[in-house]
């Protein structure tokens, strides 16, 4: 199975301009083409979508066992004549051990390439190649790729490469295609009115610059075996699930909706924005993360699809919202200003912004009392990325990061998961299953 890791030594070092040059790149040979992203990010597997046209997935060995990452390396890629998987942070980085792109490599056996980005260096390319190989032992480096490096240096990286017994895998000139920037990180593809021509020029530059030959031939390892994981299928109802989704709301794994249609579901997709109403005979409702803040105005006047969310809820909709679904559930919430908008009200309180992120990372959610995805004392991983926080952020869970820091959150009951902290639904299946039970339950208790 071929598969390659495009690393790098830190945020912001060109993985994600290279990952996607890259995949242009391929795709335009006319290989099929399957895309990854190592951790919980949201926006980075939308631009992969862009380029590859179907959907892209997260592996994150903090969320999920290794036979659960492999098996969703295999299941996604099988088909494919080669799978590209952008890492995360810098190659070594990640949640005591747990979560960085060197232990996805190390976990799936798949062979790294290190995106160094050269602005500002020469000689000092050899300290960071040096750094990154020998800092840990093993580590499936193959070698390296130069971002940001000026032409007339490439035969010293090349040089050093050799010098160092790796591979000279190849530069990414600087160039004028920019992605912009926000509060929680790159805009969406979506919002980049050019985006098909700008990826395009990534992929003629991945074809000049880049050994895509050799990436080609080093990619080729078996997968390591792996126990597929067990998903338990009840029987009864086919419930009705409505996903928001739009501009506002637009961070939801694929990997999600896909589980929850192999336990039965019927995934029925809406827009807060421009729906007036939930979709006809919802038993279970999704309200992701995204940028809610953003269209707050929009979202704020449109009083009857606020008026039926919190109707709905309020009559024991079984309800998962996070993060942006969160905010949007308040009495209030304010947009990018610090104005406040009426919310749907399910919510007593104010989402508020704040000058920085809060309560940054993965984490580990512990039940106080039994509720919609889980018994009491029952644990699962989940992370947080927002720079809003809540007059009233919920005390249903206890959050623990692995340093040791604690704190309440989540709004929990019988028919309810309301808080900042984003779920992946791989990281323990029983919680999507307990969810689908309750909606079958509210299907056959309302007879729809």
């Amino acid at each position: 199975m071929k598969r390659i890791l495009i690393a790098g030594t830190h945020s912001g070092c060109g993985k994600t301009t290279v990952t996607c040059a890259l995949l242009a790149a391929l795709k335009k040979r006319g290989l099929r083409v399957s895309a990854f992203k190592c951790g919980p990010d949201y926006i980075d597997p939308m631009f992969h979508r862009e380029v590859i046209g179907i959907a892209s997935h997260n592996l994150d060995s903090f969320f999920c066992d290794d036979d659960t990452l492999k098996f969703l390396l295999h299941v996604h890629g099988k088909n494919s004549d080669i799978s590209v998987i952008e890492g995360v942070m810098g190659f070594y980085d990640g949640a005591d051990g747990k979560g960085s792109a060197c232990s996805l490599s190390q976990i799936t056996g798949t062979p790294a390439v290190i995106v160094i980005d050269c602005r500002g260096m020469s000689d000092s390319i050899g300290a960071v190649i040096r750094g990154f190989l020998e800092y840990k032992r093993p580590n499936n480096i193959e070698g390296f790729i130069f971002d940001r490096l000026p032409e007339r240096l490439t035969a010293l990286a090349e040089k050093l490469c050799g010098e160092l017994g790796t591979r000279y895998l190849g530069y990414f000139p600087k160039t004028d295609i920019t992605i912009e920037s926000r509060h929680l990180g790159l805009v969406t593809a979506s919002e980049i009115d050019d985006i098909k021509e700008k990826l395009g020029k990534l992929g003629e530059a991945a074809e000049k610059c880049i050994d895509i030959d050799t990436l080609f031939e080093i990619s080729e390892h078996a997968l390591p075996e792996f126990t597929t994981p067990g998903i338990r299928q009840s029987g009864g109802a086919k419930p009705v699930i409505a996903v928001a989704r739009d501009k506002a709301f637009c961070f939801i794994y694929d990997d999600n909706i896909g589980l929850l249609k192999k336990l039965g579901c019927d995934i029925r997709y809406f827009s807060p924005l421009a729906d007036k109403s939930l979709p006809k005979n919802a038993a279970g409702l999704i309200l992701c993360g995204g940028y809610p803040e953003l269209y707050a105005g929009q979202l704020s006047a449109n009083t009857e699809m606020l008026a039926d969310i919190r109707g709905k809820i309020e009559g024991g909709l079984p309800t998962i919202a996070e993060c942006g679904g969160f905010m949007y559930l308040h009495d209030t919430f304010e947009d990018m200003d610090g104005n406040a908008h009426t919310g749907a009200g399910a919510i007593r309180g104010k989402a508020f912004r704040t000058a920085r992120l809060q309560r940054f990372g993965y984490v580990t959610l512990t039940a106080k009392n039994d509720n919609l995805l889980c018994n009491a004392g029952d644990s699962f991983r989940a992370h947080e990325f927002h720079y809003f926080d809540s007059t009233d952020c919920g005390s249903g869970f206890t959050a623990a990061k692995h340093d040791g820091r604690t704190w309440d959150c989540v709004h929990a009951n019988a028919h309810l998961y309301a808080g900042f902290p984003h779920l992946y639904f791989y990281a323990d299946t029983r919680i999507a299953e307990r969810f689908v039970c309750a909606c079958k339950k509210y299907t056959e208790e309302k007879q729809i």
